[in-house]
């Protein structure tokens, strides 16, 4: 688990760079689920750490 607001930074600068890689992946006129799968995990993955950041900051 993640303790540091470092480490989260870290890890929501590797989860955009996953994020914009994966956006690559997907054609252009039909999306594969399992690509598309992958987008959402790791787009919920960047909320919750964008949040826990956020929480830091509040306290």
């Amino acid at each position: 688990m993640m303790n540091t607001i470092n480490e989260l930074k870290e890890r929501l600068a590797e989860l955009d760079k996953l994020i914009t890689e994966t956006k690559k992946r997907l054609p252009a006129h039909s999306t594969k689920p399992p690509v598309m799968m992958d987008l959402i995990d790791l787009e919920d993955e960047y909320d919750s750490v964008l949040g826990k950041i956020e929480d830091y900051n509040i306290n």
